[in-house]
């Protein structure tokens, strides 16, 4: 009968004594964090870190005082979750006594609940107590505070290998002039932890999650740029040979060369502007290869629409390379491509493979949102090309800084082509002095209307050469 009371009788009492273990490791979790704050000299005379600490900054000299302490109040907050569920078991177990002396609790039971319960939740409290980073001391007669920005804002180990600073091996400078390499993550990473932890939790040289929706999402919510991952890519399980360049530019590909699992259509015939549920709305017939042979080589109806052969007139030989700013397939690259002009198109997966079908058809994609500065360098680009992207919802301010990064890597006497801008009629004017207020040299400049409110604008502005 004795031994039929260890699972029946003392389980409530071994629920109590816990309670009391728990108690105790919160108040030593609270000593703890205490003397590391001590032995980093918080408590200390010092006038610098009073005037830092008790002033309206959270950061001060690289070292952010609310993650740390978001990352403290985590463990306690975990600490105590941990404890009030115990107490609440003892609790139930205290009404149901007479129900729990007639049930036989095996022991493998009362070692599930255990590690489930007790031993996990203490685990993941003492791993991030562990992961918390104090400030170094750092320099030589000063004791000014350094840490790795956002290390205690995460909790996922490889965000924080990422973006703790990698020291040169031996000590010595690199090849850019510095003692360390930083990783960047964007700002807005902070506002997205949950999601980016999502992103990066992963098995080490393992197959990443098909989550590139994730990345995107994290990207045009200004968590850009992205942490790199340490997995591998997956691709579709029947990846075929692409087609040859010269059959590629005017044929949609293998629809098995796409992993079509986020998206709502399975193959490129489903993306076809006659179905209602595409899944995406932008660039409507897109993928509809003999319409988009027509467009920039046959004249139109409107006078917005420009020719490719009357804008390469205006600077013969001399456009070489380009930026297509938009949303499509890469038609124009694949157009430019016919006159030895290189187009990098730039491209965002909005509900169908954008980014899959310009590389598919021998064209170089370029996966980047209107959050970020280009990756090119000043004034290398012969032709910046928009169309379909950027029209009228886009804040001014916005606008404003995209349009001096274009003016940035736009080289001197490259030609800035805006194809089809629409806006309402009443805010064209707003648009209009963004556009003109950099004194591009006007070779062709057309409004038209686009319905009763609203109107096109199509321009080839020349950037002046500035030489001062």
């Amino acid at each position: 009968m004795g031994r039929l009371c260890f699972p029946k009788c003392r389980l409530g009492r071994i629920m109590g004594w816990l309670q009391v273990v728990l108690g105790g490791l919160v108040i030593i979790v609270s000593i703890s964090s205490l003397i590391r704050f001590y032995s980093a000299g918080f408590f200390m005379r010092n006038e610098d870190i009073c005037h830092q600490f008790y002033g309206v900054k959270y950061v001060y000299d690289g070292f952010d005082i609310k993650a740390l302490s978001d990352r403290v109040g985590d463990v306690l907050n975990k600490m105590e979750s941990l404890q009030e569920k115990l107490e609440l078991k003892v609790q139930e177990m205290e009404k149901n006594k007479e129900v729990l002396l007639r049930n036989n609790i095996t022991i493998l039971e009362y070692k599930k609940y255990l590690e489930l319960e007790v031993i996990r939740p203490l685990y993941n409290a003492h791993i991030a107590l562990r992961q918390i980073r104090l400030p170094k001391v750092g320099g030589i007669r000063n004791s000014t505070m350094k840490e790795e920005p956002l290390i205690n804002t995460f909790v996922i180990e490889e965000i924080r290998k990422y973006i703790t600073p990698k020291e040169n091996r031996l000590g010595k400078i690199n090849i850019y002039g510095t003692e360390r390499i930083y990783n960047t993550i964007g700002h807005a990473c902070v506002l997205y932890k949950k999601e980016l932890e999502e992103y990066m939790d992963y098995d080490i040289g393992s197959y990443c999650n098909d989550d590139w929706n994730i990345a995107q999402k994290l990207m045009v919510n200004g968590c850009d740029p992205l942490p790199r991952r340490r997995c591998l890519t997956r691709a579709s399980k029947v990846y075929q040979k692409p087609y040859s360049i010269n059959e590629s530019l005017w044929r949609l590909p293998d629809d098995r060369n796409v992993r079509w699992s986020n998206y709502q259509c399975r193959n490129f015939e489903c993306l076809s502007s006659k179905n209602p549920k595409r899944g995406y709305s932008k660039c409507t017939g897109c993928f509809e290869m003999e319409k988009e042979k027509l467009k920039w080589v046959t004249n139109s109806s409107l006078p917005v629409d420009f020719l490719i052969n009357d804008v390469l007139a205006i600077k013969p030989g001399l456009i070489r390379i380009g930026l297509d700013f938009g949303f499509g397939t890469g038609s124009f690259a694949a157009r430019m491509r016919e006159h030895n002009v290189t187009i990098v198109s730039t491209a965002l997966n909005l509900g169908a493979p954008f980014n899959e079908i310009i590389a598919l058809r021998g064209l170089i994609p370029l996966h980047v949102t209107l959050n970020q500065r280009l990756p090119f360098f000043d004034n290398t680009m012969d032709l910046i090309h928009t169309t379909g992207f950027m029209d009228g919802w886009i804040d001014l301010l916005l606008m404003d800084f995209i349009l001096f990064d274009w003016d940035r890597i736009l080289r001197p006497g490259g030609l800035l082509w805006i194809d089809r801008f629409f806006c309402n009629r009443k805010d064209l004017d707003d648009y209009m002095y963004m556009f003109l207020q950099f004194r591009y040299k006007k070779h062709k400049w057309v409004i038209a209307p686009k319905s009763k409110d609203e109107v096109y604008l199509s321009a080839l502005l020349e950037k002046p050469s500035r030489a001062i």
